[in-house]
């Protein structure tokens, strides 16, 4: 049965600099202003992850996952828990109005596994569709996630810019983790064992914070099989949690031309900083040779970047 292992609160907030992480020469004399135009083109996220679905070694994991999402810290959400018929699925909620359940990034006891991050646009079409739902229907579906994602393709126009990861893990079968961006080629691909990195541009696009980011993410990978699993889950969380701006960067300049310079040295960390707006959740999901997940989601309480929780849950994959 799945259990939460263990909720831990902390009362300051780990991340060393305080305030808004502005660089030098950044204009800070409106920094709502600037985090109010940053939500006007969706919110930033960004998701490291490394999968081998048949690894040598029997302690080494299947999937480690590293994920931030970045929001607007007065939107109205849920702290993952289970959910579903059965509540076989665990993720987070978004509740703002109009959006209720959707989400950034789910799993279920079945073995699907979502996670979602929006593409830097200049524009955003204030009628197309919720991309969170995008999630949250594959978790729901006994489609295959290649099925799903070819589904997705053909509605993709319908939707602002969007990366979508979809997977289904399977001791049984070995697993299988697929990729669509509706900003990129027109069909999904399944991806092959290996590390990725992925943010608000296309899968592996080098913005200098993801390849940052993903070496350090590495780092940490390549000890995994020697650490105790709650040393390399707090590792990750700093790797999620470095505010080290990665600038200059031509990559991002170029997608987010029509934004002003400010704004983009804001998102040119792994974790995302601003007065109201920034890094909101953490979570990092293992999943070892033999089907057990631990899902940790590390999340901000009552719109205050010094106030976070610790939640991890524990089940075992039934596929």
């Amino acid at each position: 049965m799945p259990t939460r292992a263990k909720r831990q609160s902390e009362g300051t907030c780990p991340l060393g600099k305080q305030g808004s992480g502005e660089q030098a020469g950044d204009t800070v004399s409106r920094p709502r202003d600037l985090c109010e135009q940053s939500h006007s083109r969706g919110p930033m996220c960004i998701i490291f992850f490394k999968f081998d679905p048949h690894p040598v070694s029997k302690n080494a994991y299947r999937l480690i996952l590293a994920a931030n999402r970045d929001e607007f810290y007065h939107r109205p959400s849920k702290l993952a828990d289970f959910w579903g018929n059965n509540n076989e699925i665990l993720s987070g909620l978004d509740m703002e109005e109009g959006k209720e359940g959707g989400t950034w990034l789910g799993i279920s006891t079945r073995g699907k596994l979502a996670a979602l991050t929006n593409y830097l646009q200049p524009r955003l079409d204030p009628d197309a569709r919720g991309r969170g739902e995008l999630v949250a229907h594959f978790l729901t579906t006994d489609v295959d996630s290649l099925t799903y994602l070819k589904k997705v393709s053909a509605e993709g126009h319908l939707y602002n810019g969007f990366n979508l990861i979809a997977a289904d893990l399977s001791t049984e079968k070995g697993d299988v983790v697929c990729y669509y961006g509706n900003r990129g080629d027109p069909e999904p691909v399944v991806l092959a064992p290996g590390s990725y990195g992925l943010s608000n541009a296309l899968l592996e696009t080098p913005w200098r914070k993801l390849c940052f980011g993903k070496q350090l993410f590495l780092e940490v990978v390549e000890q995994s099989q020697a650490l105790p699993k709650d040393a390399l889950i707090a590792q990750l969380l700093d790797v999620l949690n470095n505010d080290e701006a990665q600038l200059p960067d031509p990559a991002i300049e170029d997608q987010g031309r029509e934004y002003v310079q400010p704004i983009l040295s804001k998102y040119a960390a792994v974790c995302v900083r601003c007065p109201d707006y920034g890094t909101r959740t953490n979570t990092v999901i293992l999943v070892d040779a033999d089907g057990h997940v631990t899902f940790t989601e590390r999340s901000m309480l009552d719109k205050d970047p010094s106030h976070w929780e610790t939640t991890t849950h524990e089940f075992r994959l039934q596929s």
